[in-house]
């Protein structure tokens, strides 16, 4: 059995209740904090502590592989850029190497990290065309980053995700694919 540390029961109380003392009308995209408690929350997936941890984590709990779907969690490698690692909910898969990801606590907005960001382009740069390493938008710099990050693996749930994950409004890498390639937006 995985044991919980107490800071993450703490953070996600103060989630649940954050979304339930929240306006009728807000969503979990209105959520900042960090990428953990979001894609548990968006997911269903039911792993705590470090993001990178949760490959190992889901080992005989749920199914993992190397090919994404709507509503798995990708699990990013710990890395000096990434020392906790990060996790992330798939919301679409576009192409055979691009699909799009809503996460939190990746990009600046309003000068703060933290926030919830739905459907970001996620490139495949592995060699192999497994998903070992990615580069991601970041929407500081309206483009894909430079940084190649490492990644894990994709988690697959129960089915049970947020109605925010809708695949229904790609950044503007996402958005070109829809417009000039012929049926991406039917994968």
């Amino acid at each position: 059995m995985v044991r919980v540390p107490p800071t993450c029961i703490a953070l996600a109380t103060a989630l649940a209740a954050l979304v339930a003392s929240a306006p009728a009308s807000a969503t979990l995209l209105d959520y900042v904090g960090q990428c953990v408690p979001f894609a548990r929350a968006a997911s269903g997936i039911q792993i705590y502590g470090d993001a990178w941890t949760w490959w190992d984590q889901a080992d005989g709990r749920y199914k993992r592989g190397h090919t994404p779907k709507v509503g798995a969690v990708i699990v990013f490698s710990k890395t000096n850029q990434l020392r906790l690692g990060h996790v992330a909910v798939v919301s679409r898969v576009v192409e055979d190497r691009v699909l799009m990801l809503t996460h939190a606590n990746w990009s600046r907005q309003n000068g703060e990290r933290g926030h919830a960001e739905q459907d970001v382009t996620l490139y495949d740069v592995s060699d192999d065309n497994d998903w070992s390493r990615v580069k991601v938008w970041y929407k500081d710099s309206d483009g894909l980053g430079g940084s190649i990050y490492p990644v894990k693996g994709f988690i697959y749930g129960t089915g049970d995700t947020a109605r925010e994950l809708t695949g229904r409004n790609p950044d503007f890498v996402g958005a070109l694919i829809d417009a000039y390639v012929p049926g991406a937006g039917g994968h």
